[in-house]
């Protein structure tokens, strides 16, 4: 089977090829324009703005006290580890609202992995419950530092 391209066929492929540059160009353009446009909008406050520097505008400022101690003081890690705590119980929802969604659809296996999933989940919460670490009235070490 042989294809012949007549003269009205290749006008008609290069009418159609000359088009498609034509809005690729466009399209292009406006990506550019659009790009120019917005870093001049994210630049031009910064060079326009006037800035007008004091003593107080440069201080720390610390809920409109004076700094009264050094920012890198001894901190309580508890609030480390409930932060973490948190991030591991969110991300768990963050995984079980697909699952649930398409429950009826997926196979057993799909339950039972969810399901050691969160017996896992449960055996973290309790060993952490069990060491102490939820419990904020606990006793600290002579130095001051929660060692868990």
């Amino acid at each position: 089977m042989t294809i012949l391209f007549t003269t009205q066929t290749f006008l008609k492929y290069y009418y159609l090829f000359s088009l498609l540059q034509v809005n690729n160009f466009k399209l292009v353009s406006l990506f550019i324009a659009v790009f120019i446009l917005v870093t001049l909008i994210s630049i031009l406050p910064f060079l326009l703005a006037p800035s007008f520097s004091d003593v107080q505008k440069l201080s720390a400022y610390e809920c409109g006290f004076d700094p009264f101690q050094d920012a890198r003081m001894k901190f309580n890690i508890h609030f480390y580890i409930i932060a973490i705590l948190f991030l591991i119980f969110d991300l768990e929802i963050v995984f079980l609202f697909p699952w649930a969604v398409c429950i009826g659809f997926l196979p057993s296996t799909a339950f039972w992995s969810v399901f050691f999933f969160l017996i896992l989940l449960a055996v973290g919460f309790i060993y952490e419950w069990e060491k102490g670490v939820l419990d904020w009235n606990k006793k600290e070490n002579s130095d001051g530092d929660d060692r868990i």
